[in-house]
């Protein structure tokens, strides 16, 4: 356990910078965000890859090149009226829902240019969907925090989801292995317990309150920290929210007996972990 958990905290000890120093650097680009949105295209492909290699068992055969352009044209959406100028941050959200729906049916329409006979076109559909969504839509829409506030209190609330996230997970991992004994779902996610949830929602708590409470004030003259209430209520959202996101990845990992996404990182798994 004391392997596992310094290896875990080792990798968070260079990832967790290394994503601030980007942070920063794309802080100062511009409000356009360039670096961050290389970064998002390096996750979104990466991750449709680990999904397409996923879901890749019994007759399910989604195709990688469509679902990766689609996830592509999805994050160009998110992020075009921030590189143009051409509108406000919240015309992104409206452009990602229309750009969704083209992408839905274009799948649907290439699933039946390739149809050759039942039993297979449904489900290789379902699981394009499943990649689109997943590394496509959901990075696309987490993105939009970068301007929800406004350009200069971006990377506060990026970073807040970040270290609150992470600190849950940390929490989680700890508590779960020294106090667990009960699981949360045996079937579904055996190294789960009731303890560990509960460590997740003190670490998440705890990670929002300090990040928002000591970081606010350095991102804008006379900027004072919310309520503590409201950063602990925030934390055991993300912190929540975090869990079920867990929970979904283990659902398709299981349903398709693999441990991990892809053998990217040691203790870690994929990018998708």
């Amino acid at each position: 356990m004391e392997r596992s958990l310094a290896w875990r905290l080792g990798l968070s000890a260079v990832i967790i910078p290394g994503l601030f120093a980007l942070f920063i650097a794309d802080h100062r680009s511009g409000d356009s965000a360039p670096l961050l949105f290389l970064l998002c295209l390096g996750l979104t492909i990466r991750s449709a890859w680990e999904l397409r290699e996923l879901l890749t068992v019994r007759n399910i055969r989604p195709q990688l090149l469509e679902s990766v352009l689609a996830c592509v044209v999805l994050l160009f959406a998110a992020w075009w009226p921030h590189l143009s100028g051409r509108g406000p941050a919240s015309s992104s959200l409206g452009l990602i829902g229309m750009t969704m729906s083209v992408c839905v049916i274009s799948l649907l329409g290439m699933s039946a240019v390739r149809y050759r006979g039942p039993g297979h076109s449904m489900e290789a559909f379902g699981a394009n969907l499943i990649i689109v969504c997943y590394a496509g839509l959901l990075l696309a829409m987490t993105a939009q925090l970068r301007w929800a506030a406004g350009a200069q209190a971006g990377y506060l609330l990026l970073g807040s989801l970040i270290v609150t996230a992470k600190l849950g997970d940390v929490f989680a991992y700890t508590v779960g292995r020294l106090f667990g004994k009960r699981k949360m779902s045996p079937l579904l996610s055996p190294g789960k317990t009731w303890a560990g949830f509960v460590g997740a929602m003190l670490g998440a708590a705890l990670g929002s309150w300090l990040w928002l409470t000591f970081a606010t004030p350095r991102f804008g003259d006379g900027w004072t920290p919310p309520p503590a209430w409201a950063t602990v209520v925030y934390g055991l959202v993300i912190g929540l929210v975090a869990l079920v996101g867990d929970l979904c990845e283990s659902l398709i990992k299981r349903d398709v007996g693999k441990k991990d996404s892809a053998p990217l990182l040691p203790g870690f798994g994929g990018i998708l972990d």
